[in-house]
């Protein structure tokens, strides 16, 4: 019996920039388990659509799917979009079974990712000395949506010893231009910012602008397509694969 196929759900963006980063990490989740039939869906605003993608493997003959939602954060998304876009497919194509599994959310792992995209940065601007560091996310209207990037950030401030503001591009302050600022009234001089993004889009790239404009010595690139968070999505797969199994 084939394993369930393995659907990896990204929000979408009108930037061809996040549909090639999604594109890059789900070629990295390929590459780790070729035995899987791995695709490549979006909610909104790119292709393919998920309803395209869950025919496409209906039609292949896969009647159990998982649904890997590339979401960082517990928000409208996860909580509306997602759950809606199952239960239409699963509608249309009766008798097929498709379990979502939970978000990637914000794994202390990835902030070794954060880390490797920062010293990039770092040394890109040439810069050897930080007294803070900013954690920019999207930021949702959910408030524990923000409270998990809060808890993240305490996180990273700890593994750094290096104090750490979480900072918000959309539906909350602080932005990180304001964040950043804070800290310079602080007395800090030497700020970084880590984009908490899966890719790239409207929202981290004015994450970055506002950060630098606010006297940010360096912004990291999102997390993109790194092997630690391919790996989060294939946690995430084994563990909804589980739950289509009948009791």
């Amino acid at each position: 019996m084939a394993a369930p196929a393995l659907v990896a759900l990204a929000h979408g963006s009108r930037d061809p920039r996040s549909a090639a980063t999604i594109k890059a990490l789900v070629a990295e989740v390929k590459a780790m388990r070729p035995d899987l039939r791995v695709e490549t869906a979006f909610l909104d605003l790119a292709k393919p659509s998920f309803d395209t993608v869950v025919d496409r493997l209906v039609k292949a003959g896969f009647d159990e799917i998982v649904v890997v939602p590339l979401l960082l954060t517990e928000a409208y998304h996860a909580k509306v979009d997602v759950p809606e876009v199952i239960a239409s497919a699963m509608a249309r194509h009766e008798g097929v079974r498709i379990q979502a599994s939970r978000i990637l959310g914000m794994e202390a792992a990835f902030l070794e990712v954060l880390d490797v995209r920062l010293r990039e940065a770092l040394k890109t601007a040439r810069v050897r000395e930080l007294d803070a560091l900013v954690l920019a996310a999207a930021g949702s209207s959910d408030p524990l949506a923000n409270q998990s990037v809060a808890r993240i950030a305490r996180t990273w401030a700890a593994r750094h010893k290096l104090p750490v503001t979480a900072a918000f591009a959309s539906a909350t302050p602080p932005a990180t231009g304001e964040a950043v600022r804070a800290l310079r009234a602080e007395g800090k001089r030497h700020i970084a910012v880590a984009s908490f993004f899966l890719a790239p889009g409207r929202l981290p790239d004015r994450a970055s602008e506002l950060a630098l404009e606010a006297g940010a010595v360096a912004v990291s690139d999102p997390l993109g397509a790194h092997p630690a968070v391919a790996r989060a999505i294939l946690a995430r797969y084994a563990v909804g694969a589980v739950e289509l199994v009948p009791v």
